[in-house]
């Protein structure tokens, strides 16, 4: 097990899984950088976690460049917390959401990882790409599985072409706000929501023993396993197990 990296950029710090984040971190003593739009919550966060709050918007390429700008020759750890979710049938979704939840979700942490992947060289550093364990294709939420499997190839991609540490954690259902943002609150009695602070220890943990990816909670892995090996038996299940747009994951 490795020491984690001292100076951390971390997106989405106002809420949810990227505030339990930035507070783990700041426990192991951590300097931090919080992203995040909401600053009357960021700046909550960063006064628990000691932290420099920079309010950003990353669905616009300024905001992507205001992180990179800050961190530049800075940041050692870079943690993708920032994300936005949509529920329902595609044909339903509009393509104003559709270009929203690629931006945020795929689009700026590719180009925000491009722009500091100078910096986390030299630092011998550290990426973490938050996913869901939607990548390997949830009903009802196709966009926002796109972005996340679109996360989780283009780790696997840094991890083989880059020098620095590279991984993704894939969580299920969360409880944070993120069910009640996407317009869809989450129902299912199993699996049950785990807390942003399980997943936020699990994510710490994965940098310091530097694991490529991490289902949180563990179990998970074997659905993303008979996806792997059956892709089509995997869609059969799905199908039989779920059939409401109300089911969801983080």
């Amino acid at each position: 097990m490795t020491s984690l990296p001292r100076n951390a950029v971390v997106t989405g710090a106002s809420s949810g899984i990227g505030a339990a984040v930035a507070e783990r971190l700041a426990h192991h003593g951590c300097r931090l950088l919080l992203v995040g739009r909401d600053r009357d919550r960021l700046d909550a966060v960063a006064l628990r976690s000691g932290g420099r709050a920079l309010v950003a918007d990353l669905r616009e390429p300024a905001g992507v460049a205001a992180v990179s700008d800050a961190a530049d020759g800075w940041a050692q750890l870079l943690v993708h917390g920032a994300g936005v979710g949509a529920a329902g049938p595609l044909a339903d979704t509009p393509a104003e959401v559709v270009d929203e939840l690629l931006t945020v979700n795929l689009v700026a942490p590719v180009q925000l990882t491009r722009a500091l992947l100078p910096t986390l060289r030299t630092a011998r550093g550290h990426v973490v790409f938050v996913a869901s364990v939607a990548a390997i294709g949830v009903a009802y939420e196709a966009a926002y599985s796109a972005t996340k499997a679109g996360l989780r190839g283009f780790a696997d991609a840094l991890r083989v072409e880059s020098d620095i540490g590279v991984t993704t954690v894939l969580p299920g259902a969360v409880a944070t706000p993120y069910y009640e943002r996407r317009g869809q609150p989450y129902h299912r009695r199993f699996p049950r929501a785990v807390s942003p602070e399980r997943v936020a220890g699990a994510l710490v943990d994965a940098v310091r023993r530097d694991r490529a990816e991490v289902f949180v909670p563990r179990w998970l892995t074997v659905g993303a396993r008979v996806h792997g090996v059956a892709p089509a038996a995997f869609a059969h299940l799905s199908r039989r197990m779920d059939r409401r747009p109300d089911a969801g994951h983080g």
